[in-house]
């Protein structure tokens, strides 16, 4: 019997996350099972419990860590203040996240199977997604942290919306119609002051 490293079982573990992580934003909750996980991962059905109790043990972890990819990624490396915002803005609206689908935002991924979802996979959703809510926030209007979180649920509830429409329509043309009016109506939330 081959014995592993606590470091080889934490980059095995991470390995499982990460390309979970993908598949559930292309493929949903319910169209991943853990053999398709596990596969994605390059390792075998047996080796899943070895680290997770279950599916939604799983799923769990990995929209947790989307959403801290999404926030350390892109929230975290855009410029300081409005201009920072708008280029979180620009990017989630436009036609590359679009195609992204296992590379993009978990919102627009999965808000809807997440709703649906038992308390623990809604709860990690809700800590991931304040974190993330609040870099948007601290962008925002920082004398008043209250209104900017609200605010910037406002935003991101109009972005994922608008994307997930996008990502649903066939007629390529009115996506990205739909796209730039959805970029104008966030930038417009952001501040009303910004040229668009």
């Amino acid at each position: 019997m081959v014995r592993y490293t606590q470091e080889h079982k934490q980059e095995t573990r991470q390995r499982i996350i990460a390309t979970a992580g993908r598949r559930l934003k292309r493929d949903g909750i319910d169209g991943s099972g853990v053999a398709t996980l596990m596969k994605d991962a390059g390792l075998t059905n047996g080796a899943f419990y070895a680290h997770f109790a279950s599916k939604d043990n799983l799923v769990d972890t990995a929209i947790a860590d989307q959403l801290d990819t999404l926030h350390t990624n892109i929230v975290e490396q855009a410029e300081p203040g409005l201009a920072g915002l708008e280029q979180i803005v620009r990017w989630y609206l436009s036609p590359d996240h679009r195609d992204d689908l296992g590379g993009g935002c978990p919102n627009a991924a999965l808000l809807d199977e997440i709703a649906r979802s038992g308390d623990t996979t809604r709860q990690a959703y809700t800590d991931g997604v304040l974190v993330v809510i609040d870099g948007l926030a601290a962008r925002m209007t920082p004398e008043d942290p209250l209104s900017a979180r609200v605010k910037a649920l406002s935003l991101l509830g109009l972005m994922a919306g608008t994307l997930q429409l996008a990502r649903a329509l066939t007629d390529r043309r009115l996506s990205d119609d739909l796209l730039a009016q959805g970029l104008r109506n966030a930038l417009a939330l952001v501040d009303p002051e910004l040229p668009l």
